[in-house]
């Protein structure tokens, strides 16, 4: 399914990483008239089309710049997110803040500084990038963090449906990217979530989920905890970093 972005205008966090640069280029490919890719080390990209724009999400005032630079955008993808190897929520507090700073608060505070934005654009739409470790047991402040945002995004939700945005959740399980390159497990493609994402926008979903195992998970919260953490924690032996 090849749905229409034709005219809108994207700006994607994180647009470095292999997920990010999925989305910037599958926008493009879908009619977007502009992507703002928003990136710490700013680079350069082959289609007009495409502005780089540096954006630190958790410097509070690279995003007030941003916002400035980037007054159009109709079309929010929050996908800045760190997983740092050897994360454990057993680390230093040093550590699980970094992790935080960047998953949590920074993608809230992107959130709340271009709301008005979108606002002022028709509504808009925001998608939050999370992941299938927002529902998991996995003991780590990435897992906290993304667990975090999830309730955040359900709280934005409610909080921007009167300006008429429409805000939608993406999760998935492992992607194939660098950052999960330690991890000896099946995984989706980039390009395969994006465009899952893309769709849903599209058909007005509020949640996006990406690949069967986390179809699986969602399918299963309802179960009796004394059930669904021994199942968890099956799952989770598989996992070989």
């Amino acid at each position: 399914m090849n749905q229409t972005l034709d005219g809108r205008t994207v700006l994607v966090t994180g647009a470095n990483g292999g997920l990010g640069e999925q989305f910037v280029a599958q926008a493009i490919e879908r009619g977007a008239a502009k992507v703002y890719a928003a990136t710490r080390r700013p680079r350069s990209w082959d289609d007009a089309r495409v502005q780089s724009l540096s954006l630190d999400v958790t410097d509070a005032d690279d995003i007030a710049r941003a916002v400035v630079a980037a007054p159009d955008v109709d079309l929010l993808i929050n996908n800045a997110a760190i997983a740092p190897a050897g994360d454990s929520i057993a680390v230093p507090e040093d550590g699980l803040r970094q992790i935080f700073e960047t998953n949590f608060f920074g993608t809230l505070r992107v959130a709340a500084d271009f709301a008005p934005v979108l606002a002022a654009n028709g509504g808009g739409t925001l998608l939050n990038v999370l992941s299938a470790a927002s529902w998991f047991s996995v003991p780590t402040g990435y897992a906290a963090s993304k667990a975090a945002m999830w309730s955040a995004t359900n709280g934005l939700r409610v909080q921007l449906q009167g300006q008429g945005t429409q805000v939608t959740a993406l999760l998935v399980g492992m992607i194939d990217t660098p950052m999960s390159a330690r991890f000896d497990v099946p995984k989706v493609t980039a390009a395969d979530v994006v465009a899952q994402a893309y769709d849903g926008i599209a058909d007005g979903l509020l949640e996006v989920l990406a690949d069967e195992p986390t179809r699986e998970l969602k399918s299963r919260l309802s179960t009796r905890a004394e059930e669904l953490y021994p199942w968890m924690g099956e799952q989770l032996a598989t996992f070989v970093p």
